[in-house]
């Protein structure tokens, strides 16, 4: 079913989860060691990620760097198999070029997997930015169009005749901080619009602490006309390294009472505990609010997701 279906279903608050593949020579068993105990919350959705170099493009071809975190789609078939659950793949920019990206969605239709979530992808270390390349997807806009484009029959060969249509629900971020690399906020808005306007269904937030920059920044879609879901992404805190590293990572800002709790903390299992405590406030606001669904990120941790998640159903 498409996120959006469950979406216009909810009669409470639904709580979805996004997890990381395993390290090349994991098992499969390590991603159900990190749903099996999320399963208790029934789950609608999970969300597979996957980092640019997981095909190994060809920059990071030359420079002998090659995925450490391959099997996005063979996760999502073994999310169906296992707990009858939707996947969503995320797929992004820079990867495959255009036919290669059309194979791949066409193998995902296929496999019965109904959504999709566009990025266009962080820029590699070596890379100082996303440098534009002939015949892929550079912008998440370009991408969202060509698997809308699928939705309606229309393949990259139009020699095709009697094809059938595919109909994707179009997952893209948005960013209530606004994106690094837009001006300010008016112009990420602008691109946000060109996304939904393309074809986009909904929108799961990057991660955030202050559930007041949610709040302003879903206030600024709606007036300027976006009405499809915007779902808060959310993240505990768990070290007192990620002082440091989200802001540096995701440019966005930490609260100023979180960062002196989490500086007055002996040791990371403390913060781990703030972190937990904050998520859970932040939670129990969203779902006070009416949020339709709260999205969290487990980076393969489920622990404190867990915790989180029990103290607010």
């Amino acid at each position: 079913m498409k996120v959006t279906e469950y979406i216009e279903r909810a009669k409470t608050t639904l709580l979805s989860f996004e997890i990381l593949p395993p390290l090349i020579g994991r098992s499969i068993l390590d991603i159900f060691d990190v749903l099996d105990p999320l399963m208790e919350f029934n789950p609608p959705f999970i969300n597979v990620t996957y980092h640019r170099e997981e095909y190994g493009i060809k920059k990071l071809r030359k420079k002998k760097k090659f995925s450490r975190r391959p099997g996005t789609m063979a996760i999502c078939a073994a999310i169906m198999n296992k707990y009858g659950v939707d996947p969503v793949p995320h797929i992004l920019c820079g990867v495959f070029n255009k036919k290669r990206t059309e194979n791949i969605l066409i193998d995902l239709w296929l496999s019965g997997i109904r959504n999709i979530f566009v990025l266009r992808g962080d820029t590699m270390n070596f890379e100082k930015k996303n440098v534009p390349e002939h015949n892929v997807h550079n912008h998440s806009v370009d991408l969202v169009k060509q698997i809308y484009y699928l939705n309606k029959g229309i393949y990259l060969d139009k020699n095709f005749i009697g094809v059938h249509t595919t109909d994707f629900c179009i997952g893209v971020t948005g960013y209530p901080e606004k994106h690094f690399e837009s001006p300010n906020m008016n112009e990420d808005i602008f691109h946000i619009r060109k996304k939904i306007t393309s074809g986009a269904d909904y929108i799961i937030t990057q991660m955030f602490f202050d559930n007041t920059k949610y709040f302003n920044f879903v206030s600024r879609c709606r007036s300027e006309g976006l009405t499809v879901p915007i779902i808060p992404g959310i993240k505990p805190i768990s070290s007192k390294s990620q002082l440091w590293n989200i802001p540096a990572h995701f440019y966005i800002n930490l609260p100023h009472e979180l960062v002196c709790e989490v500086q007055r903390a002996k040791n990371n299992k403390d913060v781990s505990r703030i972190g937990i405590e904050w998520a859970i406030q932040q939670s129990k606001e969203l779902k006070k609010y009416g949020i339709p669904v709260i999205h969290y990120y487990t980076m393969s941790n489920p622990h404190n997701v867990y915790e989180i998640v029990k103290n607010i159903c």
